[in-house]
């Protein structure tokens, strides 16, 4: 007897093949058409640009899928595969990068003490949003100046999580790990420099 996929996993699964099935096809014409297409859909809500509900849609499971509005679940991969674009634009290096949340990815831009305050009052936005198109709207912020530094991130476990912070306890979660990931790694980097 098969188990179950949960749609939180079900909407990571979903994201990781279409990404890289956009990523297998990014030097061509119809994959860099694409790729423009999602990044026109920055900021806007599912549903909202027609040559864009092929690449949301088309294959997603059905389980995922809106009555009237658009679901968590299509709010995430959404939001995710638009974001990707984003952050893929101008980069040779492939930005899909697994196990990078998006703590771990913000605290790679920290360089001095100046650039750890900026990027947290960056991040204390994205996890104070308090819909999704606002969480969106500040990831963007967030995404931007990763992609200007090439600094990848695991866009698979992205959309995962923006389904989970639809849910008031997993969002706590989430967002208290995407803390610890910035402070961790800055804390590593620090002892390591004392040695």
């Amino acid at each position: 007897m098969s188990e179950k996929i949960s749609k939180h996993e079900q909407v990571k699964g979903y994201v990781g093949w279409k990404i890289n099935s956009l990523h297998d096809i990014s030097d061509t014409g119809p994959g860099r058409g694409m790729m423009a297409n999602l990044r026109r859909g920055v900021g806007k809500s599912p549903g909202e640009i027609p040559e864009l509900w092929g690449l949301i849609f088309d294959k997603m499971p059905e389980e995922l899928l809106g009555k009237s509005k658009a679901s968590p679940a299509e709010w995430a991969v959404y939001t995710a595969l638009t974001l990707y674009a984003l952050h893929q634009q101008g980069n040779e290096k492939f930005m899909n990068v697994e196990d990078v949340s998006v703590g771990k990815a913000a605290s790679m831009l920290v360089h001095n003490e100046d650039d750890e305050d900026r990027i947290r009052r960056r991040l204390g936005l994205v996890v104070t949003a308090t819909s999704p198109s606002d969480l969106a709207y500040h990831l963007r912020g967030v995404i931007q100046l990763l992609s200007r530094e090439e600094i990848g991130l695991d866009y698979a476990r992205l959309a995962r999580e923006l389904y989970l912070m639809n849910y008031e306890e997993r969002s706590k979660d989430i967002k208290l790990a995407w803390g610890r990931d910035f402070y961790i790694r800055k804390k590593a980097e620090d002892e390591n420099a004392q040695q």
